[in-house]
């Protein structure tokens, strides 16, 4: 039921924005109510869709005149139900999505200033076309959008070089809770006015604010790219291969994707036309990515690389894709596995860090004492090993029902993964965010003062939890909306 004061903030955006800019028909606003995992499900009366930064301000400044609580959505690709309203229907949707232009892109200072509601891919698209890219990808590229992305403070492949999206971002525009604008978009090398209020909004999940543009940095276009897969005997191994191989190579490896054969397995099981990338069993398997710096070179180079892995014992079975179509079909492998998990029956994911030389024994030990204390479940721990973070499965045996063995074993296997993380001064999001799925967890791990410094930042931004309610943190009990 829409509340009086929901009723008269969709008639005044209508009035001041055009009818566009509010939706209210339930078929038109039901596919934007649950998350692409099928486990968060929300209801709203209406989503606001402005189509300019002035009409985002309008539009949060009178919600916040009226005490209405605004959830901001992109592509609706979170992991953690970051971008779902309450399922009370307390909340209108700010969909981002009509912002979708390309604001600017400066080939040569290496800049790109896009809004909130720019497809990732077409980024890359505009980037490309340029001449230089933007070195953040995954796997919902088609689909997620940059204001997402930014308010995620998202990951990716090629974290390993490049870093997550704060280092990528060298400004934001962002409209604040009361309705008045943050323009940070100057990309300034230096800039000492007291805190960073852009690396700030970076990674608030919309609790601080709703972006909607950001200066983005771009990198010279790839030369020559090769891709290969590696098979090792640990994790162990693999860290030491990584550590070998750029050690010759310099900044040349851009992506060190670490699978245990198992997993592999699963995805050739469940997803059609895929096939195993190197002959015979190996333990483990690593997928590189190596770019070089001239046209024809990477291959060569990573062949190079890979006979010294083999010849040093570092390594023990390697391939080269011999072309763009192999590399795609390398990587399909990597990025069907959390599909191929799913065929196979329930699973709890974690997205979780440690100390990079730390994650290899972590991986084996969390593995083993998380299916010591739970009998029956196998745990995968697959991902990005050059930058420590790893996604850690809890998979359920065959034939359970879903809903009771997530209730009775998987709830509680997560609670024990995530203690481990903690215990190994590691994170509990190392790139998914918190979202709705991990804020009890986040409560529950986070130190008092961390804690504290969070309710106070979000108390001074947004007294009245009107942006993003239920998300990454929430207030006192008595917070209270006007």
């Amino acid at each position: 039921m829409t509340t009086p004061a929901q009723t008269a903030l969709i008639e005044a955006v209508r009035a001041e924005l055009g009818d566009k800019a509010a939706i209210t028909e339930a078929s038109d606003i039901a596919p934007w109510l649950n998350d692409w995992r099928g486990r968060f499900h929300g209801a709203s009366p209406a989503i606001l869709t402005p189509d300019a930064t002035e009409g985002v301000q309008f539009a949060v400044g009178r919600a916040h005149e009226l005490g209405v609580a605004l959830v901001p959505q992109g592509g609706n690709t979170s992991m953690v139900g970051g971008a779902i309203p309450p399922p009370d229907g307390s909340a209108l949707i700010l969909s981002l999505r009509r912002m979708n232009r390309i604001r600017s892109l400066d080939a040569e200072a290496g800049l790109a200033v896009a809004e909130a509601g720019v497809i990732l891919q077409h980024l890359h698209e505009a980037a490309e076309a340029a001449g230089r890219r933007f070195p953040l990808t995954l796997g919902a590229r088609g689909s997620a959008t940059i204001g997402g992305l930014v308010s995620t403070n998202a990951g990716g492949t090629q974290v390993l070089r490049f870093g997550t999206m704060r280092s990528l971002v060298a400004g934001i525009e962002a409209v604040l809770p009361d309705g008045s604008l943050h323009d940070g978009l100057a990309a300034l090398k230096k800039d000492n006015r007291g805190y960073d209020l852009d690396h700030l909004l970076v990674g608030a999940e919309g609790t601080l604010g709703v972006v909607t543009a950001a200066t983005l940095r771009l990198v010279p276009a790839i030369a020559d790219r090769a891709t290969g897969w590696l098979g090792v005997d640990s994790p162990a191994a693999a860290l030491h291969l990584l550590r070998a191989m750029e050690a010759r190579s310099g900044q040349a490896i851009e992506s060190f994707e670490l699978v245990a054969q198992d997993t592999l397995d699963l995805v050739l099981k469940h997803i059609p036309g895929t096939r195993a990338p190197l002959g015979g069993q190996h333990r483990w398997l690593v997928l590189v990515d190596y770019v070089g710096p001239a046209p024809d070179s990477a291959r060569e180079s990573l062949e190079t690389l890979m006979a010294a892995a083999l010849g040093e014992g570092l390594a023990e079975d390697a391939i080269v894709a011999a072309s763009e179509a192999q590399a795609e079909a390398f990587w399909r492998l990597r990025d069907s596995i959390s599909e191929a998990e799913r065929a196979e029956g329930p699973t709890m994911a974690h997205d979780i860090s440690v100390p990079v030389d730390a994650m290899p024994q972590f991986m084996m030990d969390a593995s083993a004492r998380v299916e010591a204390a739970f009998p029956g479940v196998h745990c995968s721990a697959f991902g990005h090993l050059g930058d420590g973070n790893v996604h850690f499965h809890v998979n359920a045996p065959a034939g359970v029902d879903a809903e009771r063995w997530r209730t009775e074993v998987g709830e509680p296997a997560s609670h024990m993964v995530y203690d481990l993380v903690v215990a190994a001064a590691g994170s509990i999001s190392a790139e998914h965010g918190i979202g709705q799925m991990k804020l009890a967890e986040l409560e529950r791990l986070s130190p008092p003062g961390r804690q504290a410094a969070l309710r106070a930042i979000k108390r001074a931004f947004d007294p009245h939890e009107l942006m993003n309610p239920g998300k990454l943190v929430t207030l006192a009990p008595n917070a209270s909306r006007p």
